[in-house]
Protein backbone atom coordinates (compact mmCIF):
# COMPACT_ATOMS: atom_id res chain seq x y z
CA UNK A 1 0.00 0.00 0.00
CA UNK A 2 2.79 2.39 0.93
CA UNK A 3 4.71 1.60 -2.26
CA UNK A 4 1.67 2.36 -4.40
CA UNK A 5 1.20 5.72 -2.77
CA UNK A 6 4.84 6.53 -3.32
CA UNK A 7 4.60 5.63 -7.00
CA UNK A 8 1.52 7.84 -7.42
CA UNK A 9 3.29 10.71 -5.71
CA UNK A 10 6.27 10.37 -8.04
CA UNK A 11 3.98 10.26 -11.09
CA UNK A 12 2.14 13.41 -10.06
CA UNK A 13 5.44 15.15 -9.35
CA UNK A 14 6.69 14.25 -12.83
CA UNK A 15 3.47 15.49 -14.46
CA UNK A 16 3.61 18.72 -12.47
CA UNK A 17 7.25 19.25 -13.45
CA UNK A 18 6.51 18.78 -17.16
CA UNK A 19 3.52 21.11 -16.98
CA UNK A 20 5.57 23.75 -15.20
CA UNK A 21 8.35 23.49 -17.78
CA UNK A 22 5.89 23.85 -20.66
CA UNK A 23 4.26 26.87 -19.02
CA UNK A 24 7.64 28.57 -18.70
CA UNK A 25 8.75 27.83 -22.25
CA UNK A 26 5.54 28.77 -24.09
CA UNK A 27 5.49 32.48 -23.06
CA UNK A 28 9.19 32.71 -23.77
CA UNK A 29 8.73 31.77 -27.44
CA UNK A 30 6.99 35.01 -28.52
CA UNK A 31 9.29 37.03 -26.28
CA UNK A 32 12.31 35.60 -28.06
CA UNK A 33 10.87 36.84 -31.36
CA UNK A 34 10.91 40.44 -30.08
CA UNK A 35 13.99 42.40 -31.03
CA UNK A 36 15.71 44.75 -28.58
CA UNK A 37 18.73 47.03 -28.29
CA UNK A 38 21.79 45.38 -26.77
CA UNK A 39 24.33 48.23 -26.99
CA UNK A 40 25.41 51.44 -28.71
CA UNK A 41 28.43 53.61 -29.49
CA UNK A 42 28.45 56.07 -27.79
CA UNK A 43 26.76 54.21 -24.97
CA UNK A 44 23.60 55.51 -23.32
CA UNK A 45 24.45 58.29 -20.83
CA UNK A 46 28.03 58.75 -22.08
CA UNK A 47 29.86 62.09 -22.08
CA UNK A 48 32.21 62.48 -25.04
CA UNK A 49 34.66 65.30 -25.76
CA UNK A 50 35.49 64.23 -29.33
CA UNK A 51 32.42 63.76 -31.54
CA UNK A 52 32.21 60.37 -33.29
CA UNK A 53 31.88 60.13 -37.05
CA UNK A 54 29.08 57.56 -36.74
CA UNK A 55 26.56 56.45 -34.14
CA UNK A 56 26.22 52.66 -33.98
CA UNK A 57 23.26 50.70 -32.59
CA UNK A 58 23.42 46.97 -31.89
CA UNK A 59 20.30 44.79 -31.62
CA UNK A 60 19.48 41.31 -30.42
CA UNK A 61 18.52 40.06 -33.88
CA UNK A 62 18.84 41.17 -37.48
CA UNK A 63 16.97 44.36 -38.32
CA UNK A 64 14.91 44.99 -41.43
CA UNK A 65 16.30 47.89 -43.44
CA UNK A 66 12.91 48.87 -44.84
CA UNK A 67 11.25 48.94 -41.41
CA UNK A 68 13.96 50.70 -39.41
CA UNK A 69 14.04 54.42 -38.64
CA UNK A 70 16.93 56.19 -36.89
CA UNK A 71 17.02 59.90 -35.94
CA UNK A 72 19.63 62.03 -34.18
CA UNK A 73 18.73 65.40 -32.69
CA UNK A 74 20.98 67.82 -30.85
CA UNK A 75 20.46 70.91 -28.70
CA UNK A 76 17.47 73.07 -29.70
CA UNK A 77 16.11 70.05 -31.67
CA UNK A 78 18.70 70.53 -34.43
CA UNK A 79 18.96 67.55 -36.79
CA UNK A 80 22.40 65.94 -36.39
CA UNK A 81 21.86 63.03 -38.80
CA UNK A 82 24.66 63.20 -41.35
CA UNK A 83 23.24 60.79 -43.94
CA UNK A 84 21.43 57.52 -44.56
CA UNK A 85 22.03 54.62 -42.11
CA UNK A 86 24.00 51.55 -43.15
CA UNK A 87 23.00 48.03 -42.06
CA UNK A 88 25.24 45.09 -41.18
CA UNK A 89 23.18 42.22 -39.78
CA UNK A 90 22.32 43.21 -36.22
CA UNK A 91 24.17 46.56 -36.41
CA UNK A 92 22.98 49.92 -37.72
CA UNK A 93 25.46 52.77 -38.28
CA UNK A 94 24.31 56.38 -38.83
CA UNK A 95 26.61 59.27 -39.90
CA UNK A 96 26.80 61.92 -37.20
CA UNK A 97 27.06 65.68 -37.81
CA UNK A 98 28.11 67.37 -34.54
CA UNK A 99 26.87 70.82 -33.64
CA UNK A 100 26.82 72.75 -30.41
CA UNK A 101 27.85 71.13 -27.15
CA UNK A 102 24.96 69.58 -25.24
CA UNK A 103 22.60 66.62 -25.14
CA UNK A 104 22.11 64.45 -28.25
CA UNK A 105 19.26 61.96 -28.54
CA UNK A 106 19.37 58.96 -30.88
CA UNK A 107 15.85 57.70 -31.50
CA UNK A 108 15.23 54.29 -33.09
CA UNK A 109 12.25 52.25 -34.24
CA UNK A 110 12.61 48.69 -35.52
CA UNK A 111 10.12 45.94 -36.29
CA UNK A 112 10.63 42.46 -34.83
CA UNK A 113 10.31 39.26 -36.80
CA UNK A 114 6.76 38.78 -35.48
CA UNK A 115 5.81 42.29 -36.68
CA UNK A 116 5.93 43.87 -33.23
CA UNK A 117 7.46 47.40 -33.35
CA UNK A 118 10.20 48.25 -30.85
CA UNK A 119 11.22 51.87 -30.21
CA UNK A 120 13.55 53.63 -27.81
CA UNK A 121 16.35 56.15 -27.56
CA UNK A 122 20.00 56.52 -26.61
CA UNK A 123 21.25 59.73 -25.00
CA UNK A 124 24.79 61.03 -24.85
CA UNK A 125 26.34 64.45 -24.11
CA UNK A 126 28.86 66.20 -26.33
CA UNK A 127 31.04 68.35 -24.09
CA UNK A 128 32.76 70.32 -26.87
CA UNK A 129 30.87 71.75 -29.83
CA UNK A 130 31.79 73.29 -33.15
CA UNK A 131 32.52 77.05 -32.99
CA UNK A 132 29.83 79.34 -34.31
CA UNK A 133 30.47 81.39 -37.46
CA UNK A 134 31.63 84.90 -36.51
CA UNK A 135 29.12 87.53 -37.51
CA UNK A 136 30.28 91.05 -38.40
CA UNK A 137 29.49 93.69 -35.82
CA UNK A 138 27.03 96.31 -37.04
CA UNK A 139 28.49 99.76 -37.62
CA UNK A 140 26.82 102.60 -35.73
CA UNK A 141 26.43 105.89 -37.55
CA UNK A 142 27.62 108.97 -35.65
CA UNK A 143 24.81 111.00 -34.10
CA UNK A 144 25.13 114.71 -34.97
CA UNK A 145 23.65 115.62 -31.59
CA UNK A 146 26.32 113.67 -29.69
CA UNK A 147 28.90 115.93 -28.01
CA UNK A 148 32.23 115.84 -29.77
CA UNK A 149 30.71 115.07 -33.14
CA UNK A 150 32.33 117.18 -35.86
CA UNK A 151 30.02 118.60 -38.48
CA UNK A 152 31.70 118.86 -41.83
CA UNK A 153 30.64 121.26 -44.57
CA UNK A 154 30.45 119.66 -48.00
CA UNK A 155 32.94 120.98 -50.54
CA UNK A 156 31.46 123.04 -53.36
CA UNK A 157 30.86 121.23 -56.57
CA UNK A 158 32.64 122.11 -59.79
CA UNK A 159 29.56 123.87 -61.15
CA UNK A 160 29.31 126.06 -58.06
CA UNK A 161 33.02 126.86 -58.11
CA UNK A 162 32.88 127.78 -61.79
CA UNK A 163 29.92 130.20 -61.41
CA UNK A 164 31.22 133.71 -62.24
CA UNK A 165 30.68 136.49 -59.70
CA UNK A 166 28.55 139.30 -61.22
CA UNK A 167 30.54 142.55 -61.79
CA UNK A 168 29.14 146.05 -61.69
CA UNK A 169 28.81 147.96 -64.94
CA UNK A 170 31.72 150.41 -65.07
CA UNK A 171 29.95 152.66 -67.62
CA UNK A 172 26.98 153.31 -65.30
CA UNK A 173 29.13 155.73 -63.24
CA UNK A 174 29.18 158.29 -66.12
CA UNK A 175 25.39 158.43 -66.34
CA UNK A 176 25.16 159.23 -62.65
CA UNK A 177 27.51 162.16 -62.96
CA UNK A 178 25.59 163.55 -65.99
CA UNK A 179 22.32 163.38 -64.09
CA UNK A 180 23.78 165.27 -61.11
CA UNK A 181 25.18 167.98 -63.39
CA UNK A 182 21.82 168.43 -65.08
CA UNK A 183 20.07 168.82 -61.73
CA UNK A 184 22.60 171.46 -60.61
CA UNK A 185 22.25 173.33 -63.90
CA UNK A 186 18.47 173.39 -63.61
CA UNK A 187 18.77 174.72 -60.05
CA UNK A 188 21.09 177.53 -61.15
CA UNK A 189 18.80 178.55 -64.01
CA UNK A 190 15.77 178.58 -61.72
CA UNK A 191 17.59 180.72 -59.18
CA UNK A 192 18.71 183.22 -61.85
CA UNK A 193 15.20 183.51 -63.22
CA UNK A 194 13.81 184.14 -59.76
CA UNK A 195 16.34 186.90 -59.14
CA UNK A 196 15.45 188.56 -62.42
CA UNK A 197 11.74 188.67 -61.48
CA UNK A 198 12.46 190.28 -58.18
CA UNK A 199 14.71 192.91 -59.80
CA UNK A 200 12.03 193.75 -62.37
CA UNK A 201 9.42 194.30 -59.64
CA UNK A 202 11.68 196.68 -57.75
CA UNK A 203 12.49 198.73 -60.86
Amino acid sequence: MGGRIARLACSWAAVFGVALGVSLLVPAAPAAAHNQLTGSTPRDGARVAEPPEHVELRFLSRVDEDKTKITITGPDDVDATGGQPSFDGKKVSVPFTPGAAGLYIVGYRVVSADGHPISGEVRFTLTTGTPADPSPEPTVAADPTTPGAVETTPAPTTAEAATPVPRSNESSGGWWWAAIAAVVLLAVLATARLLRRRAARRG
